[in-house]
């Protein structure tokens, strides 16, 4: 890892902190599910700055895709607007705070007790491959057959489900000018 990298790493590693801080501080579920968004983009970003960039930019739009749905969620269904009234994320903070500090000093002696290994032999030139090789094992065709079925199950049920096909207001011989849209502006609605 060049200067760049160093640079980036100990610069996402500190924005994270923050962020993750933020979670705790903030005092609305909208500003926290955010702050969490961003604290874990960066986590997503140090993995891509260690070389293993698909698995960074996989966690990155898992992490945005999932909060982006507990922002909506909480819009919808939270009893105050929003999430954005008041209230406190800390639930007995000095038992909390004790639990926190004793963790946290626990892992950083473990990063400097264990004896980390040296490497042996070559980086691979591939680092996804190898990641899907060690994670799948001999079971990759499987998956890639599940997710080629998943994929049809969904665009299948999405297709039932609806009433109307895409040249339904068209009409029969798809003649109807202008077209018969539910959104208002054709002819019947």
């Amino acid at each position: 890892m060049g200067t760049l990298g160093t640079v980036l790493l100990v610069a996402l590693g500190v924005l994270a902190l923050v962020f993750g801080v933020l979670v705790f501080t903030l005092n609305s579920m909208a500003r926290v599910t955010f702050a969490l968004l961003a604290a874990l983009v960066c986590v997503g970003g140090i993995t891509a700055v260690l070389g293993l960039p698909y698995l960074g930019v996989v966690i990155v739009l898992m992490m945005v895709m999932e909060m982006v749905i507990m922002a909506v969620f909480m819009i919808a269904y939270m009893m105050n607007p929003a999430g954005l009234m008041p209230m406190s994320m800390l639930h007995n903070k000095r038992g909390a705070l004790a639990i926190s500090a004793v963790v946290f000093a626990a892992l950083v002696a473990g990063i400097f007790a264990v004896p980390w290994p040296d490497r042996t032999g070559i980086r691979p030139g591939d680092t996804t491959f190898q990641v899907g090789r060690s994670l799948m094992g001999d079971q990759m065709l499987t998956m890639v057959t599940l997710g080629f079925v998943l994929l049809a199950t969904m665009v299948g049920a999405t297709v039932l489900a609806t009433r109307r096909g895409r040249y339904d207001r068209f009409g029969d011989n798809l003649d109807r000018r202008p077209a018969d849209d539910p959104a208002g502006g054709g002819v019947g609605r």
